[in-house]
C-alpha cells in the first residue's frame, strides 16, 4: 500500500500510509520530490510511524507530518528494501492551505435512494449517500425496524442489499449528525399477475352476437383483457378473444338461439390473471339457417297423400310451424305454388289431388322472426300403391371410374326393384342415357365410368302396382385420373449449339382425365457419352414451350414430353429425334507430324480430332506456316487449304491427312499448326511443330575428259556457276560402261583434274562427278 494524495490545512497534522510485506521484513524509507526525508532534521515534527494500524488501516512506515508548513508541500514516495530487492510506491502529492474557519453544514442527500420495479423473488440494491460538516452517519429502516446495526452504522454512504424480494415495500435512509436528521424513502415495487375483472354484465344480445362490460378489478393499468366464451350445448375447445384494450365488447360469429358462457381475465407485464365469474346468456332467435330433413311423402288414397319431415338441424330458435308448397308444375316460381301450413307437427296430409300425376312438394320451417330454406324438392305420384321417393339419395366418388350411391327407402312400402338412370353433362346432342335395375338394396355402384367426367343421376323404386317418382337429379364426377393421350403436336427446333426449343400442345380434352397440373420433358443423347436420362419437371400447364440448356453440341437427342395430372403423368408423346446445331470444333488436330523433305520442302501429317470434340462435320483443314527468326515469327502466316469433298465427311476419328508444302527457303525454320473446320468457322490449332529445312544442293560441275597418248585418259572439272563457296569436295565415279561397280574416288575443294590410266582401247568408259556440300 502506497501513499494517497492529501490535502491539509497549515499546521493540522498530515499522515501519509505506506506499508509493505516481505521476508525478510522490509524496511521502509520515504522520498519527497526525489530526495530523501530525514525526521531527524526536523526537530521531532515528523516522524516515521511504528504503530500497527491507523484507523484500522495497517501503516507500519507510514510518514506523519506535525505542524504542516508550506515548505511540506510535495511528491512523496515511499521505499520497501530488504535484501531480496528494492520496491517503489506510487508517488503522491501532499498539498498544503491556508488554515481556514471550520464551517459546520447540516446534512443533507447527495445521491437519494431512488425506487424500483422488480420481479418477484428478484435482488436490488439501493444506494443512499449524505454529506455535511461534520459527515452524518446513514442507516437504513423499514417502518419502526432499524436494517442497519447502530455498532456498524456507516458515515456518508450505505448501500442496502435485498434479495429474493416477494413483497412491495418502502425503505427509508435516515442520515444523522449532530446538526440534525434527515429521511428520504425508496419505494421497491414488486410486480405481480393482475387480478380477476369484476364479473361481465350482458348489455346486448341479437342472433349472432352479445355486448358484455366488465369492471377492471386492478387499481394499477393492465395491457389487455382476454375473453373467453363457449356454448354450453357443444363439446369443444374454447373460443378466445385477445387484445382487447377497453372495457366492453361484441362478441359476433355466434350462432342464434344458443347459450353462451363468457369469462374475462386482465394481463399485464407479467403475464395473465385469473378469470373473472363467469356470465351465461342466451343469443336471440333467427330464422332457420336449414330446411327441414328427410321429407318424404306418399299416397293414402287416389287423392290424398301424407307429407311427413324431420326438424331442421339449425332451427335458430322454438320453430313455430311448416309450411309445405306443392305444385304439378314445379318449374313455376314457389309463390305460384299451393300451400298448406302446419302447427306444431312434423306430418299431414294434403287431400283433393288429381289421380295419376305427379307433385312436387317442399317444406319450410319458421321461427318468430321468419321462414327458413325450403328442402330439396321431391316428388310424389298420385297412384296408389306405388313406391315413394327414395331418401337422402347421394352420390360419391370413389375412383375415375366408378362412383357410388346411397339412399334410404321410402317408407311403409314394399319394394320389388329399384330402377337407375343417369347418363354424361354434357352439351353434345345425343348423349346416350343409361338405364340399371337391380334389387332392393340401399347402394349401388356405378361402374365404368370416364375419368373426371360429370354424371347426373335419378333413382326410382317399383313395386307390384308401378313405378314410384324419381329422385331429383343428383350430380357427381368421377376422381381425376392420368392423362390417357400425349401432349399434340410436339416440335423440336435446335436454336443454338448447345439448345433446342421443344413445344407443344395439350392432350386432347377428352384424354387429360383431369385438370392437367404440368408437363415433363424427358431427353437424352444416343452418344454413349452423353446417353443418361434427364427430365425437366414441373413446368406449368399454361407453358406449352421450353428451351432445353446446356446440350452438348453437334449431338443427336431423343425427346419426349409427359402431360400430368394430380394422380400422375400419363404416356409420353412420340420421341422425336434432333441433332443440336454445328459449332466450331473445340480440339485440335491429333498426332501432328512434319517430316523435311529438301532444302525447299516439308510434309506434314496429321489426324482429325477426337470425335466428341469435332461438334460438327469437318469440311476441311487448314494448315498455318511461318518463318521464324530468333524464336520469333517472321511475317504473315501461310495459310495451305485442305477441302474435303462430302464423301470424305468424317463420322468417325481414323482418317488420316497429309500435305507437302514447297517453295521454301533453304536452311530456315518454319513453324506449323494444324485446324479444322466446320461450316461455322475454325477451331482451335494444334501445338506448334517447328522444323529447319535442308541446306540449298549444289548444281552440276562442269566436267571434261580428254583423251591422251599414253593409254589414259584426262578428266578436269569446275564447280557449279555461283556455288563455289558451298562446294566442300567432288565425288568421281569412273570405269567400263561394261563392268560393275564403277570406281569411286573422293577429291578436295581445290582439286580440279584426274588423269585415268591403263585405260583399253575400243571400250567405253563412264564418268561421273558430284558435288559434297552441306
Amino acid at each position: 500500500m502506497g501513499p494517497q494524495l492529501k490535502v491539509v490545512e497549515r499546521t493540522r497534522t498530515a499522515t501519509m500510509l505506506c506499508a509493505a510485506s516481505g521476508n525478510p521484513d522490509p524496511e521502509i524509507t520515504w522520498f519527497k520530490d526525489f530526495l530523501p526525508v530525514d525526521p531527524s532534521a526536523s526537530n521531532g515534527r515528523i516522524k516515521q510511524l511504528r504503530s500497527d494500524t491507523f484507523e484500522g488501516t495497517p501503516i507500519r512506515g507510514g510518514l506523519q507530518i506535525e505542524s504542516s508548513e508550506e515548505t511540506d508541500q510535495g511528491k512523496y514516495e515511499c521505499v520497501a528494501s530488504n535484501s531480496a530487492g528494492v520496491r517503489y510506491s506510487s508517488p503522491a502529492n501532499l498539498y498544503v492551505r491556508e488554515l481556514r474557519e471550520v464551517r459546520r453544514v447540516a446534512p443533507r442527500f447527495s445521491i437519494p435512494p431512488t425506487s424500483h420495479e422488480i420481479m418477484p423473488g428478484g435482488n436490488v440494491n439501493i444506494t443512499c449517500v449524505a454529506v455535511g460538516s461534520p459527515m452524518p452517519y446513514v442507516k437504513w429502516m423499514q417502518g419502526a425496524e432499524d436494517l442497519t446495526p447502530e455498532d456498524d452504522m456507516p458515515v456518508g454512504r450505505n448501500v442496502l442489499e435485498l434479495t429474493d424480494v416477494k413483497d412491495s415495500a418502502n425503505y427509508t435512509c435516515v442520515a444523522m449528525s449532530s446538526l440534525g436528521v434527515i429521511e428520504a424513502v425508496a419505494q421497491i415495487t414488486v410486480k405481480s399477475f393482475p387480478k380477476a375483472p369484476g364479473t361481465p354484465v350482458v348489455t346486448e344480445t341479437t342472433a349472432t352476437s352479445i355486448t358484455i362490460t366488465w369492471d377492471s378489478g386492478n387499481p394499477d393499468p393492465v395491457s389487455y383483457y382476454v375473453i373467453e366464451y363457449k356454448s354450453k350445448s357443444q363439446d369443444g375447445p374454447y373460443q378466445i378473444k385477445e387484445d382487447i384494450t377497453t372495457t366492453r365488447y361484441s362478441i359476433g360469429g355466434l350462432s342464434p338461439n344458443s347459450e353462451y358462457e363468457i369469462w374475462v381475465s386482465a394481463v399485464n407485464t407479467i403475464g395473465q390473471g385469473p378469470h373473472s365469474d363467469s356470465v351465461v346468456t342466451r343469443t336471440g332467435e333467427q330464422a332457420p339457417a336449414s330446411a327441414p330433413r328427410n321429407v318424404q311423402g306418399r299416397m293414402l288414397s287416389a287423392s290424398t297423400m301424407i307429407i311427413q319431415w324431420e326438424e331442421p338441424v339449425e332451427p335458430n330458435g322454438q320453430i313455430r310451424g311448416y309450411r309445405v308448397y306443392y305444385t304439378m308444375e314445379p318449374d313455376q316460381p314457389v309463390s305460384n305454388w299451393q300451400k298448406h301450413n302446419v302447427d306444431d307437427s312434423l306430418l299431414t296430409t294434403v287431400g283433393s289431388l288429381l289421380e295419376h300425376e305427379t307433385y312436387t312438394v317442399r317444406v319450410l320451417a319458421f321461427t318468430s322472426v321468419g321462414d327458413g330454406p325450403l328442402s330439396d324438392p321431391i316428388q310424389v305420384k298420385t297412384q296408389q300403391g306405388v313406391p315413394g321417393q327414395p331418401m337422402n339419395f347421394r352420390a360419391e366418388a370413389k375412383s375415375e371410374s366408378t362412383i357410388l350411391l346411397t339412399w334410404s327407402p321410402p317408407r311403409q312400402d314394399i319394394i320389388l326393384k329399384y330402377e337407375l338412370l343417369y347418363k354424361e353433362v354434357s352439351n353434345k346432342p345425343g348423349t346416350p342415357e343409361f338405364l340399371k335395375t337391380f334389387d332392393p338394396v340401399t347402394f349401388f355402384l356405378v361402374k365404368e365410368l370416364n375419368p373426371n367426367t360429370e354424371y347426373v343421376f335419378q333413382l326410382a323404386a317399383r313395386s307390384t302396382l308401378g313405378l314410384g317418382a324419381p329422385t331429383s337429379e343428383v350430380r357427381e364426377r368421377t376422381l381425376q385420373s392420368k392423362p390417357s393421350a400425349p401432349p399434340q403436336d410436339v416440335k423440336c427446333v435446335s436454336t443454338r449449339s448447345t439448345a433446342i426449343l421443344v413445344s407443344w400442345q395439350p392432350p386432347p380434352v377428352e384424354s387429360q382425365n383431369g385438370d392437367l397440373e404440368g408437363y415433363s420433358v424427358r431427353y437424352r443423347g444416343l452418344d454413349p457419352e452423353v446417353s443418361e436420362l434427364k427430365e425437366v419437371k414441373d413446368i406449368p400447364a399454361t407453358t406449352t414451350q421450353i428451351s432445353l440448356d446446356s446440350l452438348e453440341k453437334w449431338t443427336e437427342y431423343r425427346i419426349t414430353v409427359v402431360a400430368h395430372t394430380i394422380m400422375g403423368p400419363g404416356p409420353e408423346s412420340s420421341p422425336i429425334i434432333v441433332r443440336t446445331d454445328e459449332d466450331v470444333p473445340s480440339a485440335p488436330p491429333r498426332k501432328v507430324e512434319v517430316e523435311v523433305l529438301n532444302s525447299t520442302a516439308i510434309q506434314v501429317f496429321w489426324r482429325s480430332p477426337i470425335q466428341n470434340r469435332q461438334h460438327g462435320q469437318i469440311r476441311g483443314y487448314q494448315v498455318h506456316y511461318v518463318r521464324m527468326e530468333n524464336g520469333e515469327a517472321s511475317g504473315l502466316p501461310q495459310i495451305k487449304d485442305v477441302m474435303l469433298a462430302d464423301a470424305q465427311w468424317e463420322t468417325d476419328d481414323t482418317a488420316e491427312y497429309e500435305m507437302v508444302i514447297s517453295g521454301l527457303q533453304p536452311e530456315t525454320t518454319y513453324s506449323v499448326t494444324v485446324a479444322a473446320y466446320t461450316m461455322k468457322g475454325d477451331g482451335a490449332r494444334s501445338k506448334p511443330k517447328q522444323v529447319m529445312t535442308k541446306g540449298a544442293v549444289p548444281g552440276k560441275p562442269i566436267l571434261s575428259v580428254y583423251p591422251t597418248h599414253e593409254n589414259s585418259l584426262l578428266v578436269k572439272w569446275e564447280p557449279p556457276v555461283e556455288a563455289e563457296s558451298q562446294v566442300l569436295g567432288y565425288r568421281l565415279q569412273f570405269g567400263r560402261k561394261d563392268v560393275d561397280p564403277l570406281a569411286t574416288l573422293e577429291f578436295a575443294t581445290q582439286e580440279d583434274k584426274y588423269t585415268a590410266t591403263h585405260v583399253h582401247k575400243g571400250a567405253t568408259y563412264v564418268f561421273k562427278l558430284a558435288v559434297k556440300s552441306r
